[in-house]
């Protein structure tokens, strides 16, 4: 395991602007409002040969209430599990009631405390950060995170503190990647907590709760899993603005990154033209697809009959995902989501032999030859498997084959072989008429 550096303080006062700069690049969501960061984010980071992981934590307040209290325990949390802390305060305000409650409580913790004062934007502030000693985490290193001021001798102290490595032998295979998406409230944070069996992010009733991607590695039937609790997503990227931009960008980079993507449904409300464009961009990013229908204890008898229906209409193009009814507030049926996403992988992961895939088109076309189109009729001469994840197949003709046409040989591909889960991809070439040899 890398060693641990959690960056804690009060709300704003630039810890993720702090861990953007550590980072050397902008990866954590920043805005000029106090509680944009909720839950505690995980990021790989180095230093002067060192890796380590950095995790980015909401505000913590001693006497917080409501979603505050939740925000300050995942804090707290990270506080504890740390191998080292990093305490922000804004030196231009000094050290509050908050930020000496924050240093009483990790000098009891026996941790290597890194005291940070941000917003020193000049030499004349330099002076300043001196009455922060009193804090009584010893010296105090002034930055100014949004301009790199200072970040260098901060991250040579994070060097110095960090433990020794471990040795270990690397795993083999890592745990395959899960990415949690859907419309803000629809309960992937509450998913991930019940799958965890612990309260490792912030769930509240009020939308747009979750900011950036969390990362959580679970075990799950006895598979290690990396689940990535993703921002709602009310609309599409390009008319998102402000904090709500920058999330929905995080979102789509978090399904690019990975294998399987879990898209969770309020099984209580109509399915929406925002879950058809996530459904699609999943597939259009070729990855795995699992679809949940989430809060399935509130929907009654006639509610699953309309909701029948509205999967016909709405979820027509992505018929081949493998469909759970699950509750994430009571427990119901939240096993059967591993056994989907290993079919989904499974089938992402599927590669046919040629010979096996050349005699099963030979049968195919024999049944159900490419109609006449301007009295000729295009012969599909091989085919070949190109790629998995996700699979793609390419058809050597004749000629053109009929979009209908390709869509039937993916279906039987599906029916035939073991596809379910996962986007297929059909493509011809079609092979060129040679003319008459020269003499």
């Amino acid at each position: 395991m890398q060693p641990i550096v959690a960056v804690v303080g009060r709300p704003n006062v630039g810890k993720s602007t702090l861990v953007n700069r550590i980072l050397g690049r902008r990866e954590a969501v920043v805005e000029d409002i106090a509680g944009v960061t909720r839950d505690r984010v995980a990021y790989d980071a180095a230093w002067g040969g060192r890796v380590f992981t950095l995790v980015d934590t909401g505000g913590w307040e001693p006497d917080a209430s409501g979603r505050a209290a939740a925000i300050a325990a995942q804090a707290a949390y990270a506080m504890r599990t740390a191998d080292v802390v990093v305490l922000v305060v804004d030196a231009i305000t000094g050290a509050t009631e908050t930020d000496m409650a924050a240093a009483k409580v990790l000098q009891r913790g026996g941790k290597p405390v890194i005291l940070v004062a941000n917003k020193v934007d000049s030499e004349r502030a330099e002076a300043d950060v001196a009455q922060l000693w009193s804090v009584g985490l010893g010296e105090p290193y002034p930055i100014s995170a949004l301009h790199g001021r200072g970040s260098g001798e901060v991250l040579d102290a994070i060097r110095d503190a960090l433990p020794e490595a471990a040795e270990s032998a690397p795993e083999a295979d890592g745990p395959r990647r899960v990415a949690l998406i859907g419309k803000p409230n629809v309960g992937k944070s509450s998913l991930l907590n019940r799958l965890a069996r612990e309260e490792r992010v912030v769930v509240d009733s009020v939308a747009g709760t979750t900011v950036d991607p969390v990362d959580t590695v679970l075990v799950l039937d006895g598979q290690p899993w990396q689940f990535v609790d993703t921002a709602g997503l009310r609309r599409k990227v390009r008319s998102a603005s402000g904090t709500e931009y920058y999330a929905s960008v995080r979102t789509a980079a978090a399904i690019d990154s990975a294998e399987v993507v879990v898209v969770l449904l309020d099984a209580a409300e109509t399915i929406s033209d925002q879950d058809a464009r996530l459904l699609a961009m999943v597939a259009d990013a070729g990855r795995a697809l699992v679809v949940a229908f989430n809060k399935w204890d509130l929907v009654d008898d006639d509610r699953r009959l309309q909701l029948e229906k509205e999967i016909e209409r709405e979820l027509g193009a992505v018929q081949w995902a493998p469909r759970v009814n699950i509750s994430a507030r009571t427990g119901r049926a939240v096993d059967k989501l591993t056994p989907a996403l290993r079919k989904a992988l499974q089938g992402w992961d599927n590669r046919l032999t040629t010979g096996a895939l050349n005699n099963w088109l030979k049968d195919v076309v024999a049944a159900h030859p490419h109609p006449m189109r301007g009295g000729r009729q295009p012969r599909i001469l091989f085919a070949t498997q190109a790629d998995i994840r996700p699979p793609r197949f390419v058809l050597f003709t004749t000629g053109f084959l009929e979009e209908s046409y390709r869509r039937f040989l993916q279906r039987r591909l599906r029916e035939d072989f073991d596809f379910a889960g996962t986007p297929l991809d059909v493509a011809m070439k079609i092979r060129e008429k040679r003319g008459p040899k020269a003499r």
